[in-house]
């Protein structure tokens, strides 16, 4: 392309590190693309953004591209590759609990995800597997992960469902038990690139270097030391030290949340689009081929 494509960062977090790893490493460049990263000014907005012409590509959850075909069956939206494989929630609680199971959530007072919809979609289908009833636990569902981690630590709330960097802390500080990575789902292709079908037919080549790119990525993540990870992309998490960061990518390394393969598996959309159904948040059985590409 004669400028570069504009590619919206959906929001800044440790799962999303494979990205980050391919900035710095200039993996984009080295398969022959300029790449302008831009952080999205909210998650609604990536997925609109992308429909308006405001940006070409974007990294984010399948799940948007989903909801967008729930309201419109002409939405243009389409996904490709999967990058972050599994769920990245984790389920701490105040004492330890090393043979947990969703049973032993009842009667407790859970604090979930609010600021992006797919984690409590997954863990309320989870529940739904494994015949426990939601109307037996006591939600906390208006909060952000920052908040449920304090209200943890005040002893307000049993546990929260959360993201790293709030699961670590939790951990490092006492006050959290590790009872449930929510990864071992499996694949539920939580991150892929979307863009426009138009852009995909418009730019064949830039999409397959994306891709390519990040591949290049995901194989140094998945043999790299931890530590060279996180001193590599430690720019992005200036708050976090680097000793910590990779004690988060490791974790999440091992519970197979980044993928190995790009390819974006039949079996992983439909585990999403089950749980993003029996939720309410969509209605619309979509098709994998209305809504997958592989440029």
């Amino acid at each position: 392309m004669s400028k570069p494509i504009i590619l919206y960062e959906n929001m800044r977090t440790v799962v999303y590190v494979p990205f980050y790893l391919a900035i710095v490493r200039g993996d984009w460049a080295a398969e022959g693309i300029a790449v302008s990263v831009q952080t999205s000014p909210s998650t609604p907005e990536t997925a609109q953004g992308l429909i308006d012409g405001r940006a070409d590509v974007s990294w984010g959850g399948p799940m948007r591209v989903m909801l967008h075909h729930d309201r419109d069956r002409d939405c243009p939206l389409v996904c490709f590759a999967q990058i972050v494989a599994r769920d990245p929630s984790i389920l701490l609680g105040r004492q330890s609990n090393q043979r947990f199971q969703f049973s032993g959530l009842a009667g407790k007072r859970v604090g979930v995800i609010a600021e992006v919809p797919t984690p409590w979609m997954t863990l309320q289908d989870d529940l739904g597997r494994a015949g426990v009833s939601l109307d037996d636990i006591d939600w906390v569902k208006e909060q952000s992960m920052a908040e449920n981690a304090a209200a943890l630590r005040a002893g307000e709330i049993d546990a929260v469902q959360i993201f790293e960097p709030y699961a670590d802390a939790l951990v490092q500080d006492g006050t959290g038990h590790v009872w449930h990575r929510c990864a071992v789902r499996g694949d539920s292709c939580w991150t892929s690139f979307y863009t426009t079908t138009a852009f995909t037919e418009r730019e064949p080549e830039t999409c397959r270097a994306l891709v390519c790119g990040i591949e290049r990525a995901l194989a140094v993540l998945h043999k790299e030391n931890p530590l060279d990870t996180a001193r590599a992309v430690g720019d992005y998490f200036p708050d976090l030290d680097a000793a910590d960061l990779a004690r988060m990518i490791h974790g999440y390394r091992a519970s197979g949340l980044w993928a190995r393969t790009t390819e974006l598996p039949v079996t992983a959309f439909t585990r999403l689009k089950a749980a993003m159904i029996s939720g309410g948040l969509i209605s619309y059985d979509a098709p994998y081929d209305r809504l997958v590409t592989d440029p």
